[in-house]
């Protein structure tokens, strides 16, 4: 699986109510019994300021449900098969592997100059998967500022040979990368990948990215493409 390296802007998708417009709404029937010596409208004001700062640690603790929990989880899973380890990209001599990887998966293709693009100015957020001495997986990402406010760290590529999917290879780099770009600091990941990519879909989805744009006919191929978003901060 792969993803792209443009970004663009285009259709927003809503992505339904709001967990604090729920929240709100249950709240409306929640009555606090009225202390001794305090007014209705005291009493009231009380209540409400109390109630939005448990939502507060509400929202906090499904933060780091969604982004810490699962990930640790997932790590552990990921972890049963030992003999494959992750490590950071270190020089030159990886980029050919990192290519042949990424390249096979690729629906359109990408110069050396795109690699070394975001290689050689965010290596430290690149990894590679190795069974013994052979190469199985890489993930390429860059980590910035979007519009001078956000820090946004970006998934610009993921590849897994395909003799080794379906064992949470794929989730293990990105889980590794997620942890470095956190590290440094980023309020949020992005990432475009296929509509039609289900199995790209669905890893994202359950480390906690949300579809948050469609992008049509974002690829050469003329194939539509979702934003897919996680919000660290």
């Amino acid at each position: 699986m792969s993803t792209a390296v443009q970004e663009s802007e285009d259709v927003i998708i809503p992505n339904g109510v709001e967990y604090t417009e729920r929240k709100i709404g249950e709240l409306n029937d929640y009555i606090i019994p009225q202390e001794p010596g305090n007014s209705n409208e005291e009493n009231m004001i009380k209540n409400v300021y109390e109630s939005e700062h448990d939502l507060d640690d509400e929202r906090e603790d499904l933060k780091t449900e969604t982004i810490e929990s699962k990930l640790k989880k997932l790590e552990i899973d990921g972890d049963t098969e030992k003999r494959i380890r992750l490590k950071n990209y270190e020089n030159e001599k990886d980029m050919p592997e990192i290519m042949r990887l990424i390249t096979k998966d690729l629906s359109e293709p990408y110069s050396i100059y795109t690699y070394r693009y975001f290689i050689h100015n965010w290596p430290n957020l690149c990894f590679l998967a190795f069974d013994e001495d052979k190469c199985i997986g890489a993930i390429v990402c860059k980590l910035d500022w979007h519009k001078k406010i956000v820090h946004r760290g970006y998934i610009a590529m993921l590849a897994v040979d395909e003799d080794y999917r379906r064992r949470k290879i794929g989730s293990r780099l990105v889980i590794r990368a997620i942890q470095a770009m956190v590290l440094k600091g980023a309020d949020e990941i992005v990432l475009e990948t296929e509509v039609t990519n289900k199995s790209a879909l669905n890893l994202y989805e359950n480390l906690g990215f949300v579809r948050d744009k469609r992008l049509f006919r974002y690829y050469l191929n003329g194939i539509d493409a979702l934003r897919l978003k996680l919000w660290i901060r």
